[in-house]
């Protein structure tokens, strides 16, 4: 993934991040309140300079517009931005409030207390026309936007206004994470990112469940005229519901996070990279969901560089290195690995004797439907019973070998009995996939993993494709 040849232009609440480290081992004889021995500190840029440092961090260009104070916070942010490749800083001076400051005090890798710096000054006329005056001299040299809000001022009316107005005559994206819970100042985005409590207070919805989440995220995404709702729902991964297209989930791995601190930040620079740079929104929530990943397991506010959110991405999705035809047990260690990593599992079985398009796209429709793919293949005798003495043309061995080196596929077992019933109740699976040339009252199966909790998916298959008219014409039948 290269990405040097995209520029994200970031707008917002931009502010310092400061951590100091220390040593707790005391008690204050002035107050019941321990004693934190300084041993050293971090600065960096915060809020929408997080963005800034996430988007540089994935190879791309990052310019970033906020306001910042004539002070020591100030001075010490602008210095911060001067040391980074690839951020343009092209922050407003405001002569009317302080930089806004985040200082974190940290003992034993945990936050002991946040004392924060700033004023609730609403945005004054004269900065808004500065911003303004930024947006429009930067606009036409970005790929996409992002507009961070930490209801600190700068994301005003007036100011969203110009973002969008300008970015739609361009045809720029712009992707927003929200701080009011009223989408309709967010009217027009390409794609809102609001994690599970900022969509509840927004919809006024319960987010618990999947099915809760689309609704609130439908609700508030036609308030806002927005195209997508990206919902980041912590530990359980994140969901894509778009105005136009199924819904998309994707889990999170198992980790031991340290810090949640800007990874909404990681998240929204991702979705703005990645489809700055053509990709589709998911494609880009996947690699944000891996840049996430990265930077929970870390202290602090952290970014991720490209290398790190490929290797994340090769442990998330990537099969795992298996034999090309394993045993019922073996496959059913191996799915109980997955579902423990909150991944769903589908199954689809078949004679798969002759590969062909019918057969490869049913395989890219099922591994759509789920996050690995197990196909269950009938065994020589069982083909013959179902087929004829003629059949199977290839072996076990060999239609394994195929089937397994299909990218669609992430494991592959066989079954000698006439039904696959035995195998599906073996394996648990979460969906069941066949073919919409079956009801699904007569799909083998589909009714035990109902009951399971599981799901029947019918796929439309594609026409014109078979191994019996492809035997036919090798035949000249």
């Amino acid at each position: 993934m290269d990405f040097s040849s995209v520029s994200v232009l970031c707008v917002g609440d931009v502010m310092l991040d400061r951590f100091l480290y220390g040593g707790m081992e005391r008690i204050s004889p002035e107050a019941p309140v321990p004693v934190l021995l300084l041993k050293n500190k971090r600065e960096m840029p915060g809020g929408a300079g997080n963005v800034a440092s996430n988007v540089t961090a994935l190879g791309a260009r990052a310019i970033l517009i906020g306001l910042a104070g004539r002070d020591e916070a100030g001075a010490l942010l602008r210095n911060s931005l001067a040391g980074r490749a690839n951020v343009v800083d092209a922050t407003v001076e405001s002569t009317c409030r302080p930089t806004i400051c985040k200082t974190r005090f940290i003992a034993a890798n945990q936050q002991v207390v946040r004392a924060d710096e700033e004023s609730v000054l609403p945005l004054q006329e004269e900065e808004a026309e500065a911003l303004n005056a930024a947006i429009a001299q930067w606009i036409d040299q970005v790929q996409a936007v992002v507009v961070s809000d930490y209801g600190k001022g700068v994301c005003s009316p007036q100011v969203l206004q110009q973002v969008f107005t300008l970015a739609h005559a361009r045809k720029v994206p712009v992707f927003v994470d929200p701080k009011s819970p009223d989408y309709r100042l967010y009217r027009g985005a390409t794609c809102i990112t609001p994690n599970a409590k900022e969509l509840a207070a927004a919809s006024a919805l319960p987010v618990a469940s999947e099915e809760q989440t689309e609704v609130a995220a439908r609700k508030v995404m036609a308030a806002a005229g927005a195209d997508a709702i990206l919902a980041t729902r912590s530990e359980k991964g994140m969901m894509l519901v778009r105005h136009n297209g199924p819904v998309l989930s994707v889990p999170t791995r198992a980790r031991e996070v340290f810090d949640v601190s800007g990874a909404g930040d990681t998240v929204i620079a991702a979705m703005a990279v990645v489809t700055g740079s053509g990709s589709t929104l998911e494609q880009a929530m996947r690699v944000a969901n891996a840049a996430a990943g990265v930077v929970v397991a870390r202290l602090g506010t952290a970014t991720a560089d490209i290398q790190e959110v490929i290797q994340e991405l090769e442990k998330q999705s990537g099969p795992d290195e298996m034999p090309h035809l394993l045993s019922a047990s073996a496959a059913h260690a191996l799915i109980q690995k997955w579902q423990s990593r909150g991944l769903s599992v589908g199954f689809t079985n078949g004679c798969f004797d002759i590969i062909h398009p019918g057969h490869v796209d049913l395989l890219a429709e099922a591994r759509a439907a789920c996050d690995r793919l197990v196909v269950a293949l009938n065994t020589d005798a069982s083909v013959r019973r179902l087929k004829g003495d003629e059949r199977p043309v290839n072996t076990l061995d060999a239609r394994a070998r195929v089937i397994s080196a299909i990218r669609h596929v992430d494991a592959v077992v066989a079954f000698d009995e006439d039904t696959p019933l035995e195998i599906i109740q073996a394996l648990e699976p979460d969906v069941l996939v066949k073919g919409a040339d079956y009801t699904p009252e007569q799909v083998v199966g589909a009714r035990e993993v109902i009951a399971g909790g599981g799901r029947l998916v019918l796929v439309d298959l594609l026409k014109g494709h078979s191994t019996t008219a492809t035997i036919g014409r090798i035949k000249g039948v």
